[in-house]
């Protein structure tokens, strides 16, 4: 008996949980929502924040590095104590006795240190500069085309709901036609007009509604938190669209594929780093020019200054051989480079492949949409038909319940096919946004 309980317990639930409140909400406000709120939208802001971060580092490419330092010694190396004195213009007459240079007394240093480094030429670093930034860019259209995607995302679970809650109407209206001619059915059987076969075969057409409603509230509570998880936002309740699934306008798409695509134009910007960081590679082969120069000032006491000096100069260094380890990383960057390429047009032609696919099937949507229509007027015909001569006692029972499955089913099929129509229209402009 708990078994039971427990059974029919779950059985309900759908029904429990499509009964809480419903939160009345239109596509405009969802599609705000999500690009607001939801979370891979931030998580592409943040990649391109990283990537920013990389290309504002390659500034040190032109700017200046600055150091301060300040540091204390004491020592009585000969050396170094001379060293120590000169720097800090105390040197005297008696200093050079031998006596004291050779056996010198401690003596304390303390260093305050200013220290600049210019580069002038790195041909290797101007290249990686430009390889950053075309990262940085194509992880915005990266951004922008995930933008583009949940827009049709959203798109589609929105019309997944919409869908949904037709499909709840349908079934209700079929559950009460059935229950009433369930009516009918038990009136004729106690007037003895119709066997016990024939109200059996009406209780199971109520029975099978009843569970293709249960099914289709499930769906409603579905797509109802997949929207919800899409918003990033909590919701107190069943979300319910205010649009009505219409058939949506056509357009007319464009023949070829266009190259200002958002996701083609990451994977050029993407091709086009890899070209930069190759020819970096190779730049790495000839010598750099630095300039450089401090300013010191020098003491026996911590934080004093009663001396100072400065020193500037430029340096030209070239790293000759590196035991073929530049040979081998220009050879892997060159490689990546070609790689890229290809991958742009492997994916250039994958993507008008899909483009020609999408406008076939928006082609056999629109096909599909006007012969389902027509199926469903002739559906609705017969079973008013049917239900008339019922009523009267000239329908059997086995043909009215085939026209009443008929007509709810063709209702479902024309809802579906609104959607696949729609959905199809709406891939077909995500494929060909520019």
């Amino acid at each position: 008996m708990k078994i039971k309980n427990i059974v029919t317990l779950i059985g309900l639930l759908p029904a429990m949980v499509f009964a809480q409140q419903t939160v009345p909400i239109s596509k405009a406000e969802v599609l705000e929502k999500v690009v607001q709120q939801n979370n891979k939208l931030k998580i592409g802001e943040q990649q391109v924040l990283a990537a920013k971060g990389d290309f504002n580092q390659t500034n040190a490419v032109f700017l200046p590095n600055i150091t301060a330092s300040h540091s204390g010694m004491a020592t009585t190396n000969p050396l170094m104590a001379f060293g120590f004195k000169l720097n800090q213009e105390i040197v005297t007459q008696a200093d050079f006795d031998p006596n004291k240079l050779n056996d010198p007394s401690q003596i304390n240093m303390f260093t305050t240190k200013l220290e600049v480094q210019q580069p002038l030429i790195n041909m290797d670093g101007i290249f990686q500069r430009k390889a950053a930034k075309a990262k940085w860019e194509a992880t915005q259209m990266q951004l922008a085309r995930t933008g583009d995607y949940l827009a049709l995302e959203t798109e589609k679970a929105y019309m997944q709901l919409q869908l949904a809650y037709k499909s709840v109407a349908v079934l209700e209206t079929a559950l009460n036609a059935a229950n009433e001619n369930l009516r009918l059915a038990n009136n004729s059987f106690k007037q003895g007009y119709l066997q016990q076969s024939d109200v059996l075969a009406v209780q199971v057409r109520v029975t099978e509604v009843e569970n293709q409603l249960q099914y289709a509230k499930s769906n409603v509570i579905n797509a109802s938190e997949y929207l919800a998880v899409l918003m990033n936002e909590e919701v107190g309740g069943v979300l319910k669209p205010t649009d009505s699934l219409m058939v949506a306008s056509e357009l007319n798409a464009a023949e070829t594929l266009s190259d200002s695509r958002a996701d083609i134009q990451a994977m050029e910007f993407a091709a086009e780093a890899y070209k930069q960081n190759y020819k970096a590679d190779k730049m790495t082969f000839l010598p750099r020019l630095n300039a450089f120069g401090s300013y010191e000032l020098y003491d026996d006491e911590i934080f004093q200054a009663d001396a100072n000096g400065y020193l500037f100069g430029a340096s030209l260094s070239w790293n000759l051989f590196e035991g073929s380890k530049r040979f081998g990383k220009t050879q892997k960057s060159k490689a990546e480079f070609y790689k890229a390429n290809l991958e742009l047009e492997q994916y250039k032609a994958e993507s008008q492949l899909e483009l020609n696919k999408a406008k076939r099937m928006f082609q056999d949507a629109q096909n599909n949409l006007k012969l389902t229509e027509l199926a469903l007027e002739q559906s609705k015909e017969a079973l008013r038909i049917r239900t008339n001569r019922f009523k009267e006692g000239l329908e059997k029972t086995t043909d009215l319940l085939m026209a009443e499955t008929q007509y709810s089913q063709k209702q479902l099929e024309y809802f579906n096919t609104v959607f696949q129509h729609n959905y199809a229209l709406a891939y077909l402009q995500f494929l060909t946004k520019n």
